[in-house]
Order: structure tokens, then sequence, then C-alpha cells
């Protein structure tokens, strides 16, 4: 039973990462020829591999894991691991530790591992548990708390809200246009092109509307994918700005 379970969770892993390798060659990012020389592969093992002909050794996962600079917790079920299991270490006082890392992590990584992490920071555990969450979708297997910078151009977009540099932190169990306060407009960090970007967000049919705060920069509008909802490109909520003055 111990070999069976073992061997199901190997499995597992191994469709998980082949999940991961079909979304970078999807999004151009890598290409099956790549990855072969990458790891000393030849073409077809990689192709037999990637369509499910063949599986990968535990040497073939971990060289693959290595050139592509993963760990074998990006192949994780999210499900799976509790709070306890992130890398950030657990904080003694009264504050919370939140990773800094870049917007492409924000949007895609429900679970930050330490190779992502840019930064440490820290934020009060009360001010974090007074924070209203409102879920929609299979968001509880995300990492709450995540902090990216805003480089120059969303800044400004959003000036005075923002500027250039500003440490952002987001509440990924956020991702519903329900205003949090009254009358006033929510911010978010929303998924787009692999990235993110800051703006307010509003829906016209299948188009997600993006408006900055500064009006001297463009309205964007997104459509979105079928089968996608509002939620899948909201990655969280904008709940406190620092600005280094």
């Amino acid at each position: 039973m111990r070999c069976y379970t073992l061997g199901m969770k190997f499995r597992a892993l191994q469709e998980n990462l082949r999940k991961a390798l079909r979304e970078r060659i999807a999004e151009g990012e890598l290409t099956g020829l790549g990855l072969a020389r990458e790891t000393g592969f030849r073409q077809a093992h990689i192709s037999n591999f990637l369509n499910r002909k063949r599986g990968l050794s535990v040497e073939g996962m971990d060289k693959v894991l290595r050139v592509q600079r993963l760990s074998i917790l990006d192949l994780l079920d999210p499900g799976e691991i509790n709070k306890r299991a992130s890398i950030a270490p657990p904080s003694e006082d009264a504050f919370e530790n939140v990773l800094l890392v870049d917007g492409a992590v924000a949007a895609r990584q429900p679970l930050i591992t330490s190779m992502k992490v840019k930064d440490i920071l820290k934020f009060k555990r009360s001010f974090l548990r007074k924070l209203r969450p409102e879920m929609e979708g299979d968001r509880a297997g995300w990492e709450r708390f995540v902090i990216i910078r805003a480089d120059g151009r969303e800044g400004m977009s959003m000036y005075p809200r923002l500027l250039p540099g500003a440490t952002v932190l987001i509440d990924r169990h956020y991702n519903s246009l329900k205003p949090y306060r009254k009358g006033e407009s929510n911010v978010y960090a929303v998924a787009r092109n692999g990235n993110c970007t800051v703006k307010y967000v509003e829906v016209a049919g299948d188009q997600l509307v993006l408006r900055p705060h500064n009006h001297a920069y463009p309205v964007e509008v997104m459509t979105m994918e079928p089968g996608k909802q509002v939620h899948d490109y909201l990655i969280g909520r904008v709940c406190y700005v620092g600005i280094e003055t």
C-alpha cells in the first residue's frame, strides 16, 4: 500500500511538471528543443514525456527541475500544503512576515517558493487579521498576502495613490469586485500578459476596463478569454501602499 501511494504521488508530480512545462511552452518561454538541449535528453524523449507517452526517472525529473529553476514545491497540490509549509519564517512578535515577489509570481503562484522571494517585510499581525477576505473561485489554497513593488509606469499611472518604487500589499483572498468600503472603488492587482498591473477595474460584457487614477494615462481594455471569469484575472485587492520618502 505504501509503495502504491508513493507511486501515485510520483505520477501526480510528473503530471504537474508536464503542466508547468506546457504552460511555459504556450507562453513562448520554452520550446521542446530548447529543453532537450538544456537537459541533454533527446528531443523525442522530451516530446514523449510532454505528450504522456512516457515518464521520467527521479534523476530525469531532478534535471528538468534544475534547468527550469523549479522546486518540487512548485509541483505540489496547494490543497495538501498547510500554511505552516510557507517558506516565510514564523514571526515570534506582533508582526507577520510577508513575501515581496515579482508581479508575475504574485499573479500565477498560489504558494511562493524560496527562489521566487526578493525580500521579506513585516506587517502588524493585528492589521492583517482585520482585513476582510472576499474569495471567488478556487483561492483557499493560495498564500493570502504578497507584496509587489510598483515600477515607474505603474506607479505614475496610479499617482498619487501610488508612486514608482512603492511597495504594494495585495490580499489574494479578495478577488471579488464587491466594494470593500461603501462608495469607494477598490484598487486591484490584475493579471495581464503573464504579469500584473495595478488599476481600478470595471466590467463591460466580456471585457475588463482597467482605469488609472492619473488621467494623463490611458484607460486599457482587456478581453477575457473564453471560459474565464472576472475573478480569474483579479490577483487581489490592494490593501496597503508603502511609499518611501
